[in-house]
């Protein structure tokens, strides 16, 4: 737990930003419907919704929750040292950033507000993996962070090779994620397709990097 202790006052700030959708939501309370959108569908179509109270309080608690597990799961890994202090500081960003951004986008749909989903989603995710892309080839061992499979965490080496590959891959990949959300070339099959091959070509190099220099 000393990653923990270490960060307890970063911890307890990422907590409580985390939570800001409920102070807001308390604020708009009388503004607000009685049954809100929490979730659209292909479209930008609204698919799902919840009571207002579920909202403004049960979202924002479930990622703290989700962010404390994270917090502890995290300082818990038995490979921790290959997880760097800017590592863990941005893997504790997620969810206070997720929150934020649900907050805004529940309330601002709520209150009539002009949103597009499908290219706020695209946007925030192109941009996480953008993130990802840049610190993958830094990472180390672990079994927190990372392309966690077989061969990459038996052999340190494949996991470096791999995880440079895949930085190399998922920059590019986020930034056309982003472009993509205003040009809307090829609708969610080119979400789809990006994903598949951000997963399948680091998997697929990882596993002939270790058919090659198996030594049995």
């Amino acid at each position: 737990m000393e990653k923990l202790r270490e960060n307890k006052g970063y911890v307890i700030v990422t907590s409580l930003i985390t939570l800001v959708p409920m102070l807001a939501g308390i604020l708009l309370w009388q503004k607000l419907p009685e049954r809100m959108v929490t979730h659209w569908g292909a479209g930008n179509i609204p698919n799902g919704w919840s009571s207002r109270g579920f909202a403004v309080f049960g979202l924002p608690v479930f990622c703290m929750v989700c962010h404390l597990i994270c917090a502890v799961s995290t300082a818990l890994d038995p490979k921790r040292k290959g997880i760097s202090g800017k590592v863990f500081k941005l893997l504790l960003l997620v969810c206070p950033v997720v929150s934020l951004l649900c907050g805004i986008t529940i309330y601002g749909y709520a209150l009539s507000m002009d949103i597009n989903m499908e290219i706020f989603i695209e946007v925030f995710v192109g941009l996480v993996f953008v993130i990802a892309g840049n610190y993958l080839p830094k990472s180390r061992q672990n079994y927190t962070v990372g392309i966690k499979i077989p061969w990459t965490l038996d052999d340190e080496e494949n996991w470096n090779r791999t995880h440079r590959l895949a930085g190399w891959i998922w920059m590019p990949c986020g930034l056309f994620l982003m472009m993509n959300a205003f040009l809307n070339i090829g609708g969610t099959w080119v979400f789809f397709v990006v994903f598949v091959v951000m997963i399948l070509v680091p998997v697929g190099y990882s596993f002939a990097y270790y058919v090659r220099h198996r030594k049995d």
